[in-house]
This record gives C-alpha cells, sequence and structure tokens, in this order.
C-alpha cells in the first residue's frame, strides 16, 4: 500500500517520474512500490515500455490493478529501440511540474519526491538536479553512499564546476525540458551518456542545475558484472560525450574512479548476489524498508 504524506505545502510542485524500461521484469515491481511508497505521492509513474520481450508490461499492468490508488500508467513507445527515444517519449507525455528521470531497477528513498520538490519550489532558477546513489545489491550501502556523494560533489561537474545529472537519479523542469526538447543528441550509434548530453543541453542554455545531497537513491551494481571490454565500451562514452559537445569541457574524470572500482566490484558482486539468495533476500525489497517501516508507523498506516 502507498502512503502520502498529508500535510503538503501549499505551491509545492508537483513530480512525475519517468522510467523507461525493456526487459526489466526482475526489479520493475520493486521499483514501482519504492516509486509509490513516498512521504508525497508522485503526480504521475509513466512506464515507458520499450519493446520488451519478457513480462515486464504484465508485470506493471498487474501492479496497477492491485494498487489502483497509485498514479502509475504504463506507455509503449514501439518507434524505435532506444534508450534516448523511450526516455524522450516519456517527457513528452508527462503532465508534471517536475520530471525524474530514473532507471527500472532503482529505488527511491521513501522522501525523494518530497526532495526533490522541495528543490525545484525553493530555488526558482534551478532547472536540473541530481543527487547521490548507494548499491542496493552491495555491501556497506552507508560507505558507498558516502563516496558516491563525495564524488559527486567534487568531480561530476562541467565547465568549471556545474553539476552534471546522473540519468538513474535526476529531475528536471517541464519548461526545461521544452526548452531543450528538440536539442538534445539522439545518438543513433549509441556511444554517449545520454545523461550527460541532456545536462551539456542545459548547461548550454545557461540553465541551472543543482546537486542536492538529500536526494537519495539505490541502485544496482550489475554494471559492475561485466567483462572489462564491455565495462571500458561504456566508460568510453564519458570521452565521446564532451567530444560531441566541443564548447563545454571538465576538469576532473570520474570515470578514473569508477575503473578502480571496477576490479574490487566486478569479484565481490556475484559473490555477494550468492549469499543473498541463500539467505533468500530480496535486496531491493530491502532497501528503505526500514524507513518506510518507521514512516507508516509514524502515520499509522498498514503497509503490504
Amino acid at each position: 500500500m502507498a502512503y502520502t504524506r498529508l500535510s503538503i505545502v501549499v505551491g509545492m510542485l508537483n513530480v512525475s517520474i519517468i522510467i523507461p524500461a525493456w526487459n526489466e521484469s526482475e526489479r520493475i515491481r520493486d521499483c514501482l512500490t519504492n516509486a509509490t511508497r513516498q512521504t508525497v505521492m508522485p503526480h504521475e509513474v509513466l512506464v515507458v515500455d520499450n519493446r520488451s520481450t519478457d513480462d515486464t508490461c504484465a508485470i506493471v499492468e498487474q501492479f496497477i490493478a492491485e494498487h489502483p490508488e497509485t498514479p502509475v500508467k504504463l506507455l509503449h513507445q514501439d518507434a524505435e529501440q532506444g534508450l534516448i527515444p523511450t526516455r524522450n517519449y516519456g517527457f513528452d507525455h508527462a503532465t508534471g511540474d517536475i520530471l525524474g528521470r530514473v532507471d527500472a531497477d532503482c529505488m527511491l528513498k521513501p522522501d525523494w519526491v518530497e526532495i526533490v520538490s522541495g528543490v525545484f519550489t525553493e530555488d526558482p532558477r534551478a532547472m536540473g538536479a541530481t543527487g547521490p546513489v548507494t548499491y542496493y545489491d552491495m555491501p556497506a550501502r552507508h560507505a558507498s553512499l558516502a563516496g558516491d556523494d563525495h564524488v559527486r560533489r567534487h568531480s561530476y561537474r562541467a565547465d568549471g564546476g556545474q553539476v552534471l545529472l546522473f540519468g538513474s537519479n535526476m529531475a528536471l523542469r517541464a519548461s526545461a525540458w521544452q526548452a531543450i526538447r528538440t536539442e538534445v543528441c539522439r545518438d543513433v550509434a549509441d556511444v554517449m551518456h545520454e545523461d550527460v548530453d541532456l545536462s551539456l543541453h542545459l548547461l548550454g542554455r545557461d540553465m541551472k542545475t543543482v546537486y542536492c545531497k538529500r536526494m537519495i537513491c539505490g541502485i544496482s551494481a550489475r554494471r559492475m558484472d561485466t567483462s572489462f571490454k564491455s565495462f571500458h565500451t561504456y566508460m568510453k562514452r564519458f570521452k565521446n560525450t564532451f567530444e560531441a559537445h566541443p564548447d563545454h569541457w571538465r576538469k576532473h574524470k570520474s570515470e578514473h574512479t569508477l575503473y578502480m572500482m571496477y576490479p574490487w566490484l566486478r569479484a565481490l558482486y556475484p559473490v555477494y548476489q550468492q549469499l543473498l539468495e541463500l539467505r533468500d533476500i530480496n535486496p531491493a525489497e530491502r532497501m528503505w524498508f526500514e524507513e518506510q517501516s518507521e514512516l507508516a508507523e509514524r502515520d499509522d498506516i498498514k503497509l503490504d
């Protein structure tokens, strides 16, 4: 069951959450549960399916049927395969003041919507916002959150300190999206980071992007469970994206930190997954359960 804080401040901006999805049956239900168990209910949660061949759509439809009180909707982007056209389709069909964008395996902290709304309500100049992430399917989640926060505050920047948005945990004003929607790169070759590209287009319009330490999201470390060749190709997207935008520059290369983390995470990830399976633990379900329980107890609401 979703829960919503009733004492919403008048004038707070509402938040749409857009979730591009392609074959995400393993985690999409957990993602929707976290997206709708919020202190402030999102204006809408749009799952944009992109030609999934697994049970993603069926799971979303079942969630909607079981939770009619939640504003979850299933959209289909079948015109072309790819994250960017699917993301764009979601942004174009969203009706909220603020467009949140997360991945289908992300687990939003229970106050995420409230924090995001507050960021844009309190700072009229803010056009984009992002925050830190932690790995929910790895040990030492508090340490990883602190480390990610440090990297994003100090080195995940462009143009002399401007904030870059991170696709797994980002939001932008609907008006900002309307201003850049025809300018963002289509990246047909699929060699760039779509979130960095979007960030640079915002900065190119002199639109302010901000970092909020309290805008927290849990993500999967499954990207690390790939071959070094695949990981290296993914890391090259940073270089490719900035080369496609020669008017922008960066002092620090965040991928260097990820390269240092890769061997450790690559070795630990499968071992920890075996431990979770042995103990019959769903790490995504566990991610914010304690906080959700505390909030529900405070508001005297029964959780499923």
